[in-house]
């Protein structure tokens, strides 16, 4: 079975689900049915969802468990937001300065343990927070 499409693909505007129909007796309805807010999501942005949702908004443990970084963490989590309908908060009020000045640290020691960085460049890194 598909996943109903929200978006039409030649024009781009949203599609609306029409006729409904029951495999066991064959009925079946039709009128315009509105999509909720989670079947706007993208595949990309579901999955990312229900890992988010499996822990618990736990932003420490959704990195771990997708091996991105915080900020990857928080611009899919915005994207989501968005997608739903609603503002994503200012980046001010979306977390407290100290956790996400912690999360930056802790972004710049896992590139430099991944080797992407020199001890150098994660010192300056460090230095400018």
């Amino acid at each position: 079975m598909h996943i109903v499409p929200t978006q039409c693909p030649i024009c781009g505007d949203e599609l609306r689900v029409t006729r409904l129909r029951c495999d066991g007796c064959g009925t079946a309805l039709e009128g315009a049915f509105a999509l909720g807010r989670w079947q706007k999501l993208t595949s990309e942005q579901l999955a990312f969802a229900e890992v988010f949702l499996k822990r618990r908004g736990k932003i420490k443990d959704v990195e771990d468990e997708l091996g991105i970084s915080y900020p990857t963490v928080v611009a899919r989590l915005n994207e989501v937001i968005a997608a739903l309908g609603y503002e994503p908060a200012p980046a001010a009020e979306a977390s407290s300065v100290p956790a996400d000045l912690a999360a930056r640290r802790r972004e710049i020691l896992d590139r430099l343990a991944a080797g992407e960085i020199t001890a150098a460049q994660a010192a300056q890194e460090l230095r400018a927070l």
